[in-house]
C-alpha cells in the first residue's frame, strides 16, 4: 500500500508541476493534460520507468468512475450554456465519444503489437 501511495503522490507532483507550468506561461492547455505530456515524455525517455508508477496509475483507473463526478457537479454551474443547445450537446459527446473509442482502440493495438515484436525480440536473442 505505501509504494501506491508514493507513486500517486509522484503522478500528483506531475500534475502541480504541469498546473505551474501553465499558470507560469499562460498557455491554453490545462495544467493536468501538461502532466500527461510530462509523465508521457518520462516514460519514452526512459528516466521513468512504467513499473515505477504502475500500480498507483492502476489504483486510480479502477477508481475512475468516482473522480468524475466532481467534474460533472461542477457542469451544473454552467447549466445556463447548455440551454437550448441540448441537441449539440448529444451529438458533440457522441462524436468525441466515438473519436475516443477509434484512437484507443488504435493505440492499444499498437501498443500490443509492439510489445509482441519485443517479447519475439527477447526469445530469439
Amino acid at each position: 500500500m505505501g509504494i501506491t501511495v508514493i507513486q500517486i503522490g509522484g503522478l500528483y507532483a506531475l500534475y502541480m508541476i504541469g498546473s505551474f507550468i501553465q499558470q507560469l506561461l499562460h498557455v491554453p492547455i490545462p495544467g493536468s493534460m501538461i502532466g500527461m505530456l510530462l509523465l508521457f515524455l518520462l516514460l519514452m525517455t526512459g528516466i521513468v520507468k512504467e513499473k515505477w508508477v504502475a500500480r498507483g496509475a492502476n489504483m486510480l483507473l479502477s477508481h475512475l468512475t468516482l473522480l468524475f463526478i466532481p467534474a460533472t457537479v461542477g457542469v451544473m454551474d454552467y447549466v445556463e450554456l447548455f440551454s437550448g443547445k441540448g441537441i449539440w450537446s448529444v451529438v458533440i459527446v457522441i462524436v468525441s465519444t466515438m473519436m475516443v473509442m477509434v484512437f484507443a482502440g488504435f493505440i492499444g493495438q499498437w501498443a500490443q503489437t509492439r510489445e509482441q515484436k519485443r517479447v519475439r525480440e527477447v526469445k530469439g536473442a
